[in-house]
């Protein structure tokens, strides 16, 4: 009971501290910046429920987020659908693509599965790339109109800034939710021994196929949001790289802990707002173009919170403040 109410007591708190937020943070660089972060926190949610609690590997995550965002693209820009109805065909494309994939796909375990997510998030990029008729390839599609709400455009930083982290928000609760419930219990047997799942009487290919289900819907919604904030769909951002960006903000944050998207997701945009102008200044002083140090920057990242912080940054400060609570009260 006293735990409830303390996830609650949070989940307000944070809540007021997302409406104040632009009231703090005033410079239009920075606003930028927080909503990028909610954009990541929102896919690196639904990460977070499949790896977090499912256990299972996802390393094409990208590809979720590029499929919801060129439907919203060609939806908007090509056929010049309603942002909000765009948004919703891309949800529901997307479904349909990571239901397809996970039947097949859900039945391996391990690094069979990685390796199954890693080959499809690839074919999905090179589909983005090639398929220049619909996508419009490297060059991509200019032009996607940001939605709006009662005739007013989202078309500030610090109105976009609400929509995003109101999603977070949204997604962050139901994912409390969730880890309290039925499934979120049948989730965390499947996670700790599939086998003992399976003979306690849990359905687990049909839990696997509704967290990836899941997770894939929220990355979509990620993805759109993605293109009607800046206006633009092209490939790039959709790649293996960001795939991982996507599992080291889960990792880093705390799998299983309904905080860590957000504060991974910080940390590693920020992170990535440092190392692209030190790439650009590498790249000059070697006499060469920009050097792209994100990828070595966020495997190291990884393979350094993989060794000596498992349970990543929010988990293991959450167990250091019990531990020193406990040895204040019994002192």
């Amino acid at each position: 009971m006293m735990r409830r109410l303390k996830t609650r007591i949070t989940l307000i708190a944070f809540g007021v501290a997302l409406l104040a937020a632009p009231l703090v943070v005033r410079r239009p660089y920075h606003q930028s910046i927080m909503v990028f972060i909610g954009i990541n926190a929102l896919a690196a949610t639904g990460l977070n429920l499949l790896m977090g609690y499912a256990g299972q590997v996802s390393l094409g995550h990208a590809a979720f987020l590029g499929i919801g965002g060129y439907t919203s693209a060609v939806l908007t820009v090509n056929h010049g659908a309603n942002p909000w109805l765009a948004m919703i065909a891309g949800v529901a494309l997307t479904v349909l693509v990571a239901w397809v994939m996970g039947v097949p796909t859900l039945r391996l375990h391990g690094h069979y599965l990685a390796i199954a997510t890693l080959g499809f998030g690839m074919i999905v990029n090179v589909i983005f790339v090639e398929w220049r008729g619909l996508t419009g390839g490297q060059s991509g599609i200019p032009g996607v109109p940001e939605p709006s709400i009662a005739g007013v455009a989202l078309d500030t930083h610090v109105r976009f800034y609400y929509l995003v982290w109101a999603c977070v928000y949204a997604a962050t609760v139901a994912s409390a939710n969730i880890a309290k419930s039925r499934p979120g219990r049948a989730l965390r047997a499947i996670s700790s021994s599939e086998l003992a799942a399976q003979t306690a009487g849990i359905n687990t290919a049909r839990y696997k196929l509704h967290v990836f289900v899941l997770s894939a819907a929220l990355a979509s919604l990620a993805g759109s949001m993605w293109v009607h904030y800046i206006n633009f769909a092209n490939p790039e951002p959709f790649n293996f790289a960001y795939s991982i960006e996507l599992v080291v903000m889960a990792v880093l944050g705390g799998l299983g802990n309904i905080w860590g998207p957000a504060v991974g997701a910080g940390v590693i945009t920020m992170l990535s707002q440092v190392l692209q102008p030190a790439g650009r200044l590498l790249g000059d002083w070697l006499g060469r173009a920009v050097i792209d140090l994100d990828v070595p920057a966020f495997g190291l990242i990884l393979v350094l919170m993989l060794i000596f912080l498992p349970r990543g940054v929010t988990t293991s400060l959450g167990m250091l403040f019990q531990r020193r609570r406990s040895a204040g009260e019994a002192g």
